[in-house]
């Protein structure tokens, strides 16, 4: 390795997020105003991709009161604080430049369906992410039903007579409600 490599290979940042174009990011840039500096979030739609190295750089494109804005950041500046993919997009090309020309809901990428085959390392990732997150609220749903279960279980055999009353009224109800659901 030569000694441009080797600087090239200091200046790179790691762990970065994966993400392509059509997804859409939210990136924290610092904007050094004189003495003064603070983080402002841009958030869009990846629409390119390109460079190698310490030289490679996105483009993130939104839509900001009607009028598409795009703004082109290098992938390993220190100015950026951080990358949160917010949505990982559905697309089939490298370049996204036909969101140019489209505005309001027709500039929109579908979102990946997590349903189908999976062979992309993107979705793989976004599937570990939401099992991590799942056990979390399982574990608060399965508390609930199991202190919920004993409490109506007794209620039932001390009132017996009540019992008949509520249930007309809670039949009537559940027949009014799937009467909406089918129509």
């Amino acid at each position: 390795m030569n000694a441009i490599e080797t600087i090239e290979q200091r200046q790179l940042r790691k762990g970065l997020p994966r993400f392509k174009a059509g997804d859409t990011v939210r990136v924290h840039f610092r904007v050094i105003e004189g003495s003064r500096s603070r983080v402002q979030v841009f958030e869009g739609i990846v629409i390119k991709r390109q460079g190698a190295g310490s030289r490679e750089t996105f483009t993130v494109r939104k839509q900001s009161f009607g009028v598409g804005v795009e703004r082109t950041f290098p992938l390993h500046s220190p100015k950026i604080e951080r990358i949160e993919v917010m949505q990982i997009g559905d697309v089939s090309r490298a370049k996204l430049y036909y969101l140019r020309e489209k505005v309001g809901r027709k500039a929109r990428v579908r979102a990946k369906q997590y349903g189908g085959k999976l062979s992309s390392p993107d979705v793989d990732e976004a599937l570990e992410e939401a099992s991590e997150e799942a056990p979390e609220a399982d574990a608060e749903t399965a508390e609930e039903p199991v202190a919920q279960q004993p409490a109506e279980q007794p209620e039932p055999a001390a009132k017996a007579e009540p019992e008949p009353e509520a249930k007309p009224a809670e039949a009537a109800v559940t027949a009014e409600a799937d009467g909406q659901e089918a129509s």
